[in-house]
């Protein structure tokens, strides 16, 4: 399988920094980092054992696609794409919330609710709401950027310093200005942009968008067309495919780790689709063996020598 769920190289340029769930970090100097967009795949805060053939280039073509088209609305760390599956970024500090939007009540949120839930990271809901209803106007329900993705509060965010009460405001204006933005683009191609999270860093005091923005892993998207036949069962044409078939074949209550070849494929299948109906285009992805391919745009920046190794697994 042609993948990257793993990147280890000697290079006196690249210094391992932190494994995420689906990114790698790389430090090249003070200023630059060089980010490792894998195949893996996550799920209910799961790491899967299963890569998904195409699915970081999706990604990171979806993330650079949308880091240019919003970046008269905020800043961005994105430097240069020199790969399918590598982004040189800007050295930020990163802050430690996800600013989670949502458009309708659907997803964990609705697990929530049904349970009875109506306080949502210090926004209360009212009763008597459907699956799938559409909010009268955006809801933000952050949560702390950690393993758990822990409801938090704007309070409990300023309280806890994890912000100051100015750069929160700056992260709430822009987050529903991204938000705002990127509904309105997908509508124009037939798409719902139905939540959605954003992370943002610091750099040099000013407050930039960092990680990822608008893509299947980070996003819920339905067909508009579909959510307007069958408000209450539209398909998400994301992750959630993984997600629902994972819950249909747990194992003695757990859900599995390792995913069946053909809902592999047609994850692959899913996130071409979404990458060609958000940007316009098809995924293209050079006709090289991998290993070559990632050491060729290596050693274009300068970032690897010839004779040091690269491991990709």
């Amino acid at each position: 399988m042609n993948c990257i769920t793993k990147l280890e190289t000697n290079s006196p340029k690249l210094t391992f920094l932190h494994r995420g769930k689906v990114r790698d970090s790389l430090r090249v100097d003070d200023k630059t980092r060089l980010i490792v967009v894998t195949d893996r795949i996550s799920a209910f805060n799961k790491k899967i054992k299963t890569p998904i053939p195409n699915k970081g280039a999706v990604l990171n073509g979806i993330a650079g696609y949308w880091f240019e088209q919003t970046k008269n609305i905020i800043p961005n760390h994105v430097i240069q794409i020199i790969d399918p599956n590598l982004m040189l970024v800007k050295e930020a500090e990163p802050i430690k919330v996800e600013m989670v939007v949502r458009g309708y009540l659907t997803g964990s949120m609705w697990r929530g609710y049904e349970e009875g839930q109506r306080n949502f990271s210090g926004t209360i809901v009212s009763d008597g709401l459907k699956k799938n209803q559409k909010f009268d106007s955006p809801v933000l329900t952050p949560t702390t950027k950690d393993d758990d993705d822990t409801e938090i509060s704007p309070d409990e965010i300023i309280r806890t310093g994890l912000v100051s009460a100015e750069i929160w405001e700056q992260m709430k204006t822009k987050t529903l200005e991204l938000f705002r933005f990127g509904s309105e683009y997908l509508a124009s191609k037939g798409i719902v942009l139905v939540d959605t999270k954003y992370e943002f860093g610091l750099l040099n005091g000013e407050l930039i968008l960092i990680d990822e923005i608008h893509t299947p892993d980070s996003s819920r998207f339905w067909r508009k067309s579909d959510y307007e036949a069958n408000p209450d069962s539209a398909e998400q044409i994301d992750k959630e495919f993984v997600r629902q078939w994972m819950l249909a074949n747990k194992i003695d209550g757990e859900v599995p780790l390792i995913i069946a070849p053909e809902v592999v494929a047609e994850t692959t299948r899913r996130y071409e689709e979404i990458y060609e109906m958000v940007t316009g285009q098809k995924l293209q992805i050079p006709n090289l063996e991998l290993q070559i391919r990632v050491r060729v745009n290596l050693a274009k920046e300068g970032l690897i020598g010839e004779n040091d190794e690269l491991l990709l697994v």
